[in-house]
């Protein structure tokens, strides 16, 4: 009997305003179970950049925790990102959300100057340096060319973002819908989701491919 490959998931909070984006990380999840593997999902255990109200689309005063707010997502079963270890796993893969922006780096706020949060850093190399693949959604392509510098990634169509990921030293490749840029060499393999005007059929579509390609390099 074939072992089940194993990915991890990294979650930004619970929200795509403020942390991960919910469709984009459910449909993360079950693209991974419906494609055999398993996942294991974590979250940095920090204090979100802030809260945003939802349906009103303005900050609140709220003080929340991207790992415990993750967790609504995770219905529970999530670990401290600080507990992740490359050895454990075939690959990694981040969903989307402004969390990605706000809360794993300050991309939203610093462009090409930004900073990542320590422990996502800290897993993003050494998954690469280990030479496993990791899949990135959405905005978090961004946050992988500040971390690893020269690699090739997609987050679609938008130049202010695809600007600031060639200042970071990374190649922006232009896609649709779906489309999936893999960096082969790196073993990255990135798709645009809602950094594109999408519905939720094509970011199911962006989920499943994204995975299949990570699967596939693992």
């Amino acid at each position: 009997m074939t072992t089940k490959k194993k990915i991890a998931v990294i979650l930004s909070g619970c929200g795509v305003y403020d942390g991960a984006e919910i469709h984009e990380s459910v449909l993360t999840l079950l693209s991974i179970a419906k494609q055999g593997a398993e996942y294991t999902i974590f979250a940095p255990d920090v204090e979100q950049h802030h809260v945003i109200n939802h349906l009103k689309g303005e900050p609140t005063d709220e003080k929340r925790n991207v790992l415990i707010e993750a967790a609504r997502i995770a219905r529970g079963a999530i670990k401290p990102l600080n507990e992740y270890k490359a050895t454990d796993f075939d690959a990694l893969v981040l969903p989307g959300g402004f969390g990605a922006a706000k809360n794993l780096s300050t991309v939203a706020f610093d462009g090409p100057n930004c900073t990542v949060e320590a422990e996502t850093e800290r897993a993003v190399k050494e998954t690469h340096a280990a030479g496993k693949p990791i899949g990135a959604l959405c905005i978090t392509p961004a946050v992988i060319a500040k971390i690893l510098g020269e690699v090739t990634v997609t987050i679609g169509q938008d130049e202010g973002t695809a600007q600031a990921i060639e200042a970071m030293g990374g190649n922006h490749e232009t896609t649709n819908h779906g489309e999936v840029v893999v960096d082969e060499a790196n073993k990255i393999a990135t798709t645009p989701c809602y950094m594109l005007d999408a519905n939720i059929l094509q970011i199911a579509e962006g989920a499943n491919n994204v995975v299949k390609a990570v699967l596939e390099m693992a």
